[in-house]
């Protein structure tokens, strides 16, 4: 069996030590590397940036290793304390060209995602959710130069079927995507730009996920009829879609895993709450965003005030510490 252990800081050191069942201290910070490394990797990279690379020098020698970042979770559920654009550009630089996978929540831009392009050419898996700031020119401006993508989020950020189609012919090995929205019930809303988008584009997606999306039973035929390769296909919220006859047919005779429009949303990482025109409790946000999403590009700015965030990229703000532990 293996033997538990408790964290405590030295008071010699105040570096963290570890006691074991036999009552011994334990030196956390002489673990070999690849050890530590392992420990450090399940942090996010805000911890790892703003916590555990200043515990002491061999945490700060791991955290400074390029293999540390291959995979980059940029996820913030604390107040805004942080220029979190800079620390992402930074933990993208730490990674030397060998990033392939990043979550990017909220605060994402044209500009950092063209950041990340342009550092990270062996890209294969990117998450934006709730990325508002992103335009449609900035996206295709960055997914042009991801060939390698194979793995695509795209959570409540406004992009048109165009992008989608950019997205397509760029990334040709794409094989899962999701674009999610606010679920909606509006008669006579039917949007199929994103579905035939995807049909003509997409041909080798095997997961998609289409959560509150406005496509009609004329959309999913699309992406049915050029798809062959779709093993899970989420349409939770999907209004629209009247998934039943041959068409339900359909979707279950080819399709391994299909969510249902009124399926459970238990399991559904985000907000899953759904927008009813014409209630009266979602008379002052109709369609579901608040006042931040109604803003125009200029009051945007002014409200974030993220002018100039990339003209101070280039400051190291996090190698500070290396005077200090070396």
């Amino acid at each position: 069996m293996a033997s538990s252990s408790l964290l405590l800081l030295s008071s010699d050191s105040g570096l963290p030590s570890a006691m074991e069942e036999d009552g011994e201290y334990r030196n956390w910070a002489e673990l070999p590397p690849e050890l530590t490394s392992s420990i450090l990797h399940r942090l996010g990279a805000i911890e790892m940036l703003e916590n555990a690379q200043k515990v002491c020098r061999s945490w700060r020698r791991v955290c400074k290793d390029p293999s540390i970042w291959r995979k980059i979770d940029m996820h913030y559920l604390g107040a805004m304390y942080y220029d979190l654009e800079i620390m992402c550009r930074h933990a993208i630089d730490r990674s030397q060209g060998g990033l392939v996978e990043i979550d990017v929540w909220e605060f994402g831009t044209d500009e950092l995602l063209n950041y990340i392009a342009d550092s990270s050419s062996n890209l294969r898996k990117l998450k934006l959710a709730m990325c508002y700031p992103l335009t449609d020119e900035g996206f295709t401006e960055a997914v042009v130069k991801l060939p390698l993508l194979e793995d695509l989020e795209l959570s409540y950020c406004s992009l048109s079927g165009e992008s989608l189609k950019v997205l397509g012919k760029s990334c040709p090995n794409l094989k899962t995507l999701k674009v999610n929205s606010k679920g909606c019930r509006q008669p006579q809303n039917e949007t199929n730009d994103n579905a035939l988008a995807i049909a003509e584009t997409m041909p080798r997606l095997c997961h998609l996920q289409l959560f509150g999306n406005g496509l009609s039973d004329t959309g999913l035929n699309a992406i049915l009829d050029n798809c062959p390769n779709l093993e899970h296909l989420d349409l939770r919220q999907c209004f629209n879609v009247k998934l039943v006859g041959d068409l339900e047919k359909r979707c279950f005779e080819r399709i391994k895993v299909v969510r249902r429009p009124h399926d459970s949303t238990h399991d559904y990482p985000y907000d899953a709450t759904v927008i009813d025109i014409g209630s009266s409790e979602d008379d002052d946000y109709p369609y579901g965003f608040s006042d931040i999403d109604l803003m125009s590009d200029d009051d945007y700015d002014d409200y974030y005030d993220i002018s100039g965030a990339s003209e101070r990229s280039d400051f190291d703000q996090f190698d500070y510490y290396d005077d200090l532990l070396f």
